[in-house]
């Protein structure tokens, strides 16, 4: 098989996953689903329910964990979703180490379709997800997208990585140097998300609010600092040319 088919292969891979997530929602969801539109707004609502999603997994059994690792993945490249209660979910039904893992390799899955679809298509697609705002924020990552500053905006609290995951789509950045990064990445962050909902599981009430209100503070610090960090990431960005 030559190089060419071989990406072929792993892009034709990569829309039948996606279609198979939109079924997937679009048969077992409790709302309608859409990519665009009123409906999307339902399946928001949908993940952000805790309880409804822990239920919804569990009445899956013995397929709640494939199920949860896709929904993992469609919040990533539908980015509008709210990842952050998902991640607690992981770990409010499966635990820490089952939970963080899951996690990991669905955020992994997403952000490989979402970096891929922008490759494929372009800046087009990537607003169809990304509003302009961020993508003209963040269009110097589309000249010179190095592995350390990349490294450095998945590691930030609060940071919209999912969007991350188009613009570096646009740049030209191998995917074996973008999955390393994205993944590597988020781990900080999911391992806490993972955490609280273990914690919450367990009724262990006062770990969950500790590593919620460590979560918050980081977060607070990034976004007041936000400014700061984008132009010293920009700085990094500019040494490394």
């Amino acid at each position: 098989m030559t190089t060419k088919q071989q990406k072929i292969l792993i892009k034709g891979s990569i829309f039948i996953l996606f279609i198979a997530l939109i079924i997937l929602v679009s048969r077992y969801g409790p709302q309608p689903f859409s990519v665009f539109g009123p409906a999307g707004e339902n399946l928001g609502r949908f993940y952000t329910g805790r309880r409804r999603l822990a239920r919804f997994l569990a009445s899956l059994d013995p397929y709640s964990s494939a199920a949860f690792i896709l929904f993992q993945a469609l919040q990533v490249v539908i980015s509008p979703i709210p990842g952050e209660l998902t991640g607690v979910v992981g770990g409010y039904v499966y635990g820490i180490a089952f939970g963080f893992l899951f996690s990991t390799v669905g955020l992994t899955l997403g952000s490989w379709v979402a970096f891929e679809l922008a490759s494929i298509f372009g800046r087009p697609l990537a607003e169809r997800f990304v509003p302009e705002k961020i993508l003209e924020k963040f269009h110097f990552l589309t000249t010179n997208a190095g592995i350390i500053v990349s490294f450095f905006l998945f590691l930030i609290p609060g940071f919209p990585k999912d969007y991350l995951c188009y613009v570096l789509g646009l740049t030209g950045m191998k995917l074996s140097n973008f999955l390393i990064v994205s993944t590597v990445g988020r781990m900080p962050g999911t391992f806490l998300l993972t955490m609280q909902g273990a914690s919450i599981s367990s009724q262990d009430y006062y770990t969950a609010i500790f590593v919620a209100a460590v979560s918050g503070v980081v977060v607070l610090i990034a976004y007041l600092y936000r400014a700061d960090l984008h132009q010293w990431v920009k700085g990094i960005r500019g040494m490394g040319r």
